[in-house]
């Protein structure tokens, strides 16, 4: 090898052969080399890291001007405005939120579906600054600007998220801009503003969690994608199993033990909640679109009786009831958070809120202002921009410190990002 006759020199002797001064001392070159590698480094990790925020943030580099003043920001100790400026990037939202969200909106958790009420709703969240937990509970929705003359919103379809995901794919708009507020109850009419609640009353969380089934669906998904937590994480058999409904058997196999010590964990606290969604169905033809493709979210109001009920309650909360007639037979959409009284109190409930009310929006208000939605918020997003879950005390103190700031910037998601990718640009 052309390089084998130098293995056996000192660094000294290297430096030596290689350096056509020989008027420079051996200590003056060593110190040049030195000099210039930290140099180097220094200025490459400024370099490093400021590639490292945007790819991570943006998920594509930055252009020139970007990064020259990204570089200028970290070089002046100021790494979260060079975040800052990444957030500012179309694909932060385009591409980071959309595959964020996207597996939120789908039983089946796919990242691969088109753009929806409830993808649009979270991103346009997140874009305007909007306090984060108005997720769960808000009277809001983002469709696409009417400027755009996209095919209009509809109860029934998703045409015109398609159409507008079609409008960026061509490049003839950006989602940052053309994504528009509204109320939701005045773009579902038959959706009264009270039965608002966020992402979960949107067609796309209806379609995915009220289908078929008894609405336990969308409670147990928003555990998962907002509480990071599913039923087993949370289950105690030591609550009340009052409020359990008919179609939970009580003796499943003829074994009444599996329901003492497995069932009621899960069913004791989720069938009170879930009661919120009592008024809630997908409404779709059975017969010529089994999928509920055409589907749309309907509510019963206060002048609207269920015909197998007799109440408002929508007919599913009262399927199998032969399972154990005695169970509890739902007869409103009144909600309590039994997990309140259970001996796990991670979840951090907030004591400013009853822990009790009517209907889906003070249910995600609920959740929403618990400790553990923050927490979840954080570490997810964590995870997104540095590639891994905290792990170390190092982290724990990072994710402790992130949640502070995230309540104190008004629950603005933003900031989750930029923290994180802050910590982790030396990875």
């Amino acid at each position: 090898m052309p390089t084998q006759k130098y293995l056996d020199l000192t660094i000294v002797e290297v430096l030596d052969k290689f350096n056509p001064m020989k008027k420079l001392s051996w200590l003056t070159s060593l110190t040049i080399l030195f000099a210039f590698g930290y140099a180097s480094l220094a200025v490459g990790s400024s370099v490093d890291q400021a590639k490292r925020i945007h790819d991570r943030i943006a998920g594509v580099p930055p252009s020139a001007t970007v990064l020259s003043d990204m570089i200028t920001f970290i070089d002046n100790n100021n790494p979260q405005a060079a975040a800052s400026l990444a957030i500012e990037n179309e694909n932060f939202y385009l591409v980071t939120l959309k595959n964020m969200v996207a597996p939120m909106t789908n039983v089946d958790q796919d990242v691969f579906v088109p753009l929806d009420d409830y993808s649009a709703t979270f991103i346009g969240i997140v874009l305007n600054d909007i306090d984060f937990r108005q997720v769960l509970s808000g009277n809001i929705i983002f469709v696409g600007d009417p400027s755009l003359n996209l095919t209009p919103y509809a109860p029934d379809n998703n045409l015109h998220y398609e159409a507008l995901e079609s409008a960026i794919n061509s490049n003839s708009v950006e989602l940052s801009t053309a994504l528009v507020q509204r109320s939701q109850s005045d773009v579902i009419p038959e959706l009264p503003a009270d039965a608002t609640a966020g992402v979960l009353t949107t067609r796309a969380a209806a379609k995915a969690f009220f289908y078929a089934g008894t609405n336990r669906a969308n409670f147990r998904f928003t555990l998962l994608n907002y509480l990071c937590k599913d039923l087993e994480q949370i289950m105690d058999v030591t609550l009340t199993p009052d409020r359990i409904r008919q179609d939970v058997s009580r003796s499943p196999g003829g074994d009444s033990s599996i329901f003492l010590n497995n069932c009621i964990g899960c069913h004791a606290g989720m069938d009170p909640m879930a009661q919120a969604f009592a008024y809630y169905e997908w409404d779709y033809d059975r017969d010529n679109d089994p999928m509920g493709e055409l589907g749309r979210l309907v509510y019963n109001s206060s002048s609207e009786m269920d015909a197998t009920t007799g109440t408002r309650v929508q007919a599913k909360y009262h399927i199998n009831s032969s399972n154990f007639p005695y169970g509890y037979v739902t007869p409103d959409d009144s909600w309590e958070n039994y997990w309140r009284a259970s001996n796990d109190q991670t979840l951090g409930w907030d004591a400013a809120l009853s822990g009790r009310g009517n209907g889906a929006k003070s249910m995600g208000q609920e959740l929403a202002h618990s400790e553990q939605f923050a927490q979840c918020q954080v570490e997810k997003v964590f995870q997104q921009v540095c590639f891994r879950p905290p792990s170390d005390s190092a982290d724990r103190s990072q994710i402790a410190s992130m949640i502070t700031n995230f309540k104190n910037a008004g629950y603005n998601l933003k900031q989750a990002f930029i923290d994180s990718s802050v910590y982790c640009m030396g990875d």
